[in-house]
């Protein structure tokens, strides 16, 4: 069975590994292309783009996929969106991968906000030194804050408008508390911001941010695609898999 996996992430790597070696899956992931050196994933990989939600749909009966995943970040509300509109003009199962939201804890002094934009009006009346932890995109949203320094980091360095005042820092995560912790405290950090990405590759930042009493502004996802199917680890994920293959041969040999 033929399986496309809308990668980038971490559960995107897990899923294709784990599937790339039980026998009956022929697995192919794709990546957008916006990361300069990708950790590519085992098996098949293409990168770039369909074409928005025709082209993916144009791809998947082209090339016999099965059943796709959408494995992309939380954040990546187009491509889910063009992933569920192809999926069922191409009557194709899906389901999104979505690894769980962070959770806040006591001492936690997070405010919640629907978009960057609002996360823009929440610093300039919360902090004066600002982390912000949001990717390359979307740093436009802050470049009218000239009030504020920033410490901006990314993987790779984001394009467009940035705010006047600001130092780069490129860094891709696992990151550890006490770095973090040592981060916040050398820059004299007093908010960070961050989008709710959920999963431990960078959660160490919102502890360092609880153990130094600094609040922190959080963006909410945007939200999935009505009707959608979500599982919340790259193990579910495959055993959606083994019940869509098994679904699959029982109309196969029905037929």
């Amino acid at each position: 069975m033929r399986v496309l996996i809308l990668g980038g992430t971490r559960e995107a790597r897990e899923l294709a590994h784990n599937a790339s070696g039980e026998r009956g899956f022929e697995i192919v992931s794709s990546l957008a292309g916006r990361v300069r050196a990708p950790l590519l994933p085992e098996g098949e990989v293409r990168v770039g783009g369909f074409g928005g939600a025709e082209g993916l749909r144009d791809w998947l009966v082209a090339d016999d996929v099965a059943a796709m995943v959408d494995a992309t970040h939380p954040f990546a509300a187009g491509i889910s969106a063009n992933a569920a509109a192809a999926a069922r003009a191409a009557s194709v199962p899906l389901v999104h991968l979505r690894r769980p939201r962070w959770v806040q804890q006591a001492r936690d002094r997070w405010v919640r906000v629907p978009d960057l934009a609002a996360a823009a009006r929440e610093t300039a009346a919360l902090g004066a030194r600002v982390f912000l932890t949001i990717g390359r995109q979307g740093v436009g949203a802050f470049a009218g804050l000239d009030d504020q320094w920033f410490l901006i980091r990314a993987i790779d360095p984001p394009e467009g408008a940035l705010p006047p005042r600001h130092e780069l820092l490129l860094a891709r995560g696992p990151f550890a508390v006490e770095d973090e912790s040592r981060l916040l405290a050398e820059y004299r950090i007093d908010l960070l911001v961050t989008k709710d990405s959920g999963g431990d590759q960078t959660e160490a930042k919102l502890a360092a941010a609880r153990a130094a009493g600094i609040p922190v502004v959080v963006v909410d996802r945007p939200p999935l695609p009505e009707g959608a199917r979500i599982v919340e680890s790259a193990g579910q994920a495959l055993d959606w898999l083994r019940e869509t293959r098994l679904r699959r041969e029982g109309s196969d040999r029905l037929e």
